[in-house]
């Protein structure tokens, strides 16, 4: 967790570099959310591709 506002001594240039850390922090943070979604969407896309292949190749055998 973050600790409360106001426990520690905050400068101007101190506060300033503290907030741009945590934004840095944050960014870099939900880059990596970012890229584990990618991942999940490739793979989601490809298992549907892969089933669409299927469904087209198997399509004159099903019997139905």
């Amino acid at each position: 967790m973050f600790p409360p506002f106001g426990c520690c001594p905050v400068g101007d240039e101190g506060g300033h570099d503290n907030w741009r850390r945590h934004q840095q922090r944050k960014l870099r943070m939900l880059q990596f959310w970012r890229d584990g979604v990618e991942r999940q969407l490739a793979a989601v896309n490809a298992a549907i591709s892969t089933l669409e292949q299927q469904i087209v190749r198997d399509g004159g055998s099903s019997g139905s």
